[in-house]
């Protein structure tokens, strides 16, 4: 064999080998991309359950509210709007409306109702404004439960009585005696609700308030309720509003709604003139 022959075999084998090393490390790094995609799709599948397994614990919709949204809706007495989601009471004389966001389980309604509650109920009684309440449900979605979808049915019983039931069972649920803490989700108890109610003399012992709380006929309208909330840039409670303007005060994180008796005198009077005396 020629030395020639000889570097051309050698030559021919390095080919050779350098094409299967390629061959080769083409054939690995595709399978070190199948593996790595499959690991992805494996973790975004992974990811996608948890994210659907979230939403589905955090939405707050049990089969008996899912069943709730598809029943005909009924509307409590003294409402009126679309769904029946305006509850506004006060005097027809008063030109302005002041709009309250509330949730039941939230502790800042709770605490607002107990230092202004019964300012507000004052001033309607005055005339000085109107109050449209609007009863919401997120802090069920929020921390799970069905507490406040409950309690706002109930006071769509409470309503169907009369706008003074609505208001002292409202008063009854935020109380410090009654109100329990956010996490807790002790509305979601018929039991519970009735008990309270009882400190309202109006339903006190009322057989059609009580058949209407445990029939949960007003529970379609309290999910329609609470689809108000997002609103108008409402995205906590208890929120403010005259007209779309939110009536708030400056707090050490930022704009807040006036719960103390002080502060809320301060931005009414700024907001309707003072009080008549």
């Amino acid at each position: 064999m020629s030395n020639r022959n000889s570097a051309q075999n050698k030559q021919a084998a390095r080919e050779r080998l350098r094409a299967e090393r390629e061959r080769q490390a083409k054939k690995d790094k595709t399978k070190r991309q199948l593996i790595v995609g499959a690991a992805v799709v494996g973790v975004l599948a992974i990811t996608a359950g948890v994210v659907v397994a979230v939403t589905k614990m955090n939405d707050g919709t049990s089969d008996h509210w899912k069943a709730a949204s598809e029943k005909t809706l009924v509307k409590p007495a003294n409402t009126t709007g679309e769904n029946g989601n305006e509850i506004v009471i006060g005097q027809k004389s008063a030109k302005e409306t002041l709009t309250i966001f509330e949730d039941p389980r939230c502790p800042m309604c709770a605490g607002f109702e107990q230092e202004v509650g019964s300012t507000v109920r004052q001033d309607v009684k005055d005339g000085r404004y109107k109050v449209r309440f609007v009863m919401v449900n997120f802090l069920d979605r929020q921390l799970m439960g069905d507490g406040s979808k409950n309690a706002v049915s109930a006071l769509g019983a409470a309503l169907n009585v009369s706008q003074d039931a609505f208001l002292e069972y409202k008063e009854a649920l935020f109380s410090k005696k009654n109100h329990p803490d956010e996490r807790d989700d002790a509305f979601s108890d018929d039991k519970k609700l009735l008990e309270i109610a009882q400190e309202v003399p109006a339903l006190k012992g009322n057989a059609k308030f009580e058949k209407s709380l445990n029939d949960h006929v007003y529970d379609r309208w309290a999910l329609e309720m609470g689809k108000l909330f997002g609103k108008d840039g409402v995205d906590g409670t208890p929120t403010l509003l005259h007209g779309k303007k939110k009536l708030t005060v400056d707090g050490p994180r930022g704009p807040m709604p006036p719960a103390s008796k002080e502060l809320f005198d301060e931005v009414m009077d700024k907001e309707f003139g003072p009080r008549k005396k």
